[in-house]
Parts: structure tokens; sequence; C-alpha cells
């Protein structure tokens, strides 16, 4: 279930933002030469997308599998944190959330509520996954192509 898509005519549609110290644009990249999402921010505390727009409503029924990838863990009462390591350029994140919710909190996953992602990034895509795919596997629209490089 993908719950943002770049490319797509409206890509905030269910979500809400907040940019208070910054901005939430769809610009042109020039290393995969596509639009994308950007999330920009001085604080980024105040700078983020929340996926349901409504604050009432939850996702609800999606898989257990959210494509993005982690480490080391901090599991605090209300809230968990975990670093990211990024290479340079394009990445894709996949966490496993039952393997996660197993590891930090001892117990089974259950549902995801929401989704908030905060300043500073570009996003193409956040989906849902009921597994992990191989490359060949995925749809093309879920592929993140590179242009070729000119000799």
């Amino acid at each position: 279930m993908s719950i943002l898509y770049s490319l797509g005519s409206k890509p905030l549609q269910i979500w809400d933002k907040e940019a208070a110290s910054g901005h939430v644009k769809r610009p042109q990249d020039e290393d995969i030469q596509s639009n994308v999402l950007e999330i920009i921010g001085s604080n980024i505390q105040s700078t983020y997308i929340t996926c349901p727009a409504d604050p009432a409503a939850t996702l609800g029924g999606v898989s257990e599998l959210l494509i993005f990838k982690c480490a080391v863990t901090r599991v605090k009462p209300y809230i968990c944190t975990m670093p990211l390591r990024m290479d340079e350029g394009w990445n894709q994140i996949q966490l496993n959330l039952a393997d996660f919710t197993r590891r930090a909190y001892g117990t089974n996953y259950v549902e995801t509520l929401r989704v908030q992602v905060h300043a500073n990034c570009r996003l193409r895509r956040i989906y849902f996954s009921d597994r992990l795919y191989s490359e060949e596997e995925l749809p093309p629209e879920f592929k993140l192509y590179l242009p070729m490089q000119k000799a």
C-alpha cells in the first residue's frame, strides 16, 4: 500500500503538512531527473508531514513492513528512536515493524496508526509491503531509476 508517491497529481492528498520554519515542495531532483517531495526546515520539530491528515483517523490495516532500514534503537516509555545510516545520494530504507516491535518492546506488532516524516529530506515514495521484494519483483513505478551516465 503506497501512502506517498511524489509523481502523483496530489502526492500530499492524505497528508497534513507543517512548515513553520521551512517548506514542503515538489522540485525536480537532478540525480534521478524526476519530481520528488522535499521537506526542508531550520527546525526539524516544526517542519514535517503526517499521514493521515485527519488527527482522529488511523492508517489501520496496513502491512507490517514499512519501506525504510535501521540499526541501534533507544526505547523510552512513549517514544523509540533509531539512527539511520544513509549513503550519499538516494537510499531505500526498509523497516520490519514486526521485528522492530518485538525487539524494542517485547510484544507483537498490531498496526501502524500514523507516519510522520520530519525535515530535512527528499522522498520519492513511502509504502507498506507484506514482505521484502527483490528489485526485479517490484512494479516499474516502485523502482528508482538513475539516469544513464553519458560517456
